[in-house]
């Protein structure tokens, strides 16, 4: 490790799966309760630095872990997170406690209902222990973006965590939750998740209920877990996935045991193994030398572990920022026209007139990022402008989708590294926006096409600086990307 990674300090301290948690819970030896106040015992001393909790939900957590407590000194059936301390990214509304999407806009809102993923995780014994820091409204690469300040990488502190789902990823990498629930609209639960040396899911479009999230770009949006081992991720996604009738994008397909499909190997007995593909696209200019080697070395151990692997091309990957800004901005625009002063969250004084309460609300309340891209959307569904850009980008998105048809018809999981770089300093980027938005050069893709994937470690660089690689995978077809994870964290790299 580098003299440089040695003076920053390091909060990393990954937690217990969550089988062992819940097996100490089933048996007695571990109180529900007493493992939640030790969580908070650990925010309390450990948030202040890494900056990863905006609101904690301690009334809400401790009554759901004395619950579970009196039902295992009853002897019933405990449900599968029973007791497990979560935290949830601030773009998911709970019930009762303030949900500001990172944002002053929302400052002081606290709305009456719990979005679907939050309920499923509590239904399914999960104690919530409060809402995490994220990019202000998800627009971010590196959770610098946020109104109450970034958060802090617990690999190394003068680093970013990425974003927008930064605190989603700290909160595991240095166990301030077991697990947690992120959002990804480009890349931003597998980034974080890369960036913090934990497991990132993307699930396919559709997978999980969007109700009760807030909105960034509709088409693109999911909500889904990080923690820090593949099977703990597979399990919670396996709790949260699922057709939502308050939710008409949501899917009906049957959800599979992801736990279990993820403890197959990737070469069954009598069966040929699973089809590898490595897109050249993804390994042009621009890819950190060490993050090159660590995803090549992971790409060796997946054939060691009885993979074929075999090229793929996506050519339209070079089309694929310009096309997702495009896309997800002209969707913001359109979305946060809803956040006016008028309804709910930040209202500015300064206001004389209703126009006046509008602009001064608007522009006070939102930070520079999202006036960015409000305005880069709103130009491209402008008049004159529609059918040039946005009609342009939805055409290119339409035939990056048809690429990752036609190359899963050849193979079950396509690998990449999810990030070019490893975790970049604090202030860094911030000063160079295009800089920032080819950070998510290779996840942006698997938002455009509605195809699911999963970040994993493998390895670090030289500084000890997490590097993730992404198994992408087609729809609904997550239990071939857990198959692949687990193989690459099985190898140890």
């Amino acid at each position: 490790m580098s003299s440089e990674a040695k003076s920053a300090e390091n909060y990393v301290e990954m937690p217990k799966n969550l089988a062992e948690l819940r097996a100490g819970i089933v048996a007695g030896t571990t109180k529900a309760a007493d493992l939640a106040s030790s969580y908070y015992e650990r925010i309390e001393k450990i948030n202040p630095r890494l900056n990863v909790y905006l609101s904690l939900t301690r009334e809400r957590a401790l009554a759901q872990a004395a619950r579970v407590d009196e039902m295992a000194a009853k002897g019933d059936p405990l449900p599968p997170l029973a007791g497990i301390p979560m935290g949830i990214k601030d773009v998911l509304v709970m019930q009762g406690s303030p949900s500001t999407a990172g944002s002053k806009i929302l400052e002081g809102y606290c709305p009456p209902y719990d979005a679907t993923p939050v309920s499923k995780l509590e239904a399914a014994g999960a104690v919530l222990l409060g809402k995490l820091n994220c990019d202000e409204f998800a627009m971010g690469s590196s959770n610098e973006n946020s109104a109450y300040g970034p958060v802090r990488n617990p690999v190394d502190t003068e680093r970013v965590p990425g974003g927008s789902s930064g605190g989603s990823a700290a909160a595991v990498a240095a166990n301030l939750a077991v697990a947690t629930l992120g959002s990804d609209t480009g890349g931003s639960i597998r980034q974080p998740a890369s960036f913090c040396g934990v497991v990132g899911v993307l699930p396919t479009y559709g997978r999980v209920s969007r109700y009760g999230l807030i909105a960034y770009a509709s088409s693109l949006d999911r909500v889904g877990p990080l923690a820090a081992n593949v099977r703990d991720a597979a399990t919670l996604l396996g709790v949260i996935a699922g057709h939502d009738p308050k939710d008409a994008t949501s899917s009906t397909a049957p959800v599979p045991d992801y736990a279990a499909e993820s403890d197959k190997p990737l070469k069954e007995p009598g069966k040929a193994g699973l089809r590898i593909g490595v897109p050249a696209e993804y390994f042009a200019e621009g890819l950190d030398a060490e993050v090159r080697a660590k995803i090549e070395a992971g790409i060796h151990a997946l054939q060691a572990a009885g993979c074929t692997v075999k090229p793929v091309s996506l050519p339209h990957t070079r089309y694929a920022i310009p096309t997702y800004y495009l896309v997800a901005t002209a969707e913001a625009s359109a979305n946060l026209a809803r956040f006016d002063g008028v309804r709910y969250g930040y209202r500015s004084p300064a206001s004389e007139t209703l126009s006046d309460m509008y602009r001064h609300s608007r522009d006070e309340g939102f930070g520079a990022e999202v006036k960015r891209r409000i305005l880069l959307g709103t130009y491209a569904l402008s008049a004159g402008y529609y059918d040039a850009y946005y009609l342009k980008a939805q055409q290119v998105r339409r035939l990056l989708a048809e690429e990752f048809l036609r190359a899963f018809a050849e193979v079950d999981a396509i690998v990449t590294p999810t990030s070019p770089v490893p975790p970049f300093k604090l202030g860094e980027k911030t000063g160079d926006p295009l800089a920032m938005y080819l950070a998510d050069i290779y996840t942006v893709t698997a938002n455009l096409a509605g195809i699911c994937g999963v970040s994993v470690p493998c390895g670090a660089t030289k500084a000890g600086l997490p590097v993730g690689m992404q198994i992408l995978a087609a729809h609904l077809n997550e239990a071939a990307a857990f198959r692949v994870a687990r193989a690459v964290e099985a190898a140890g790299l």
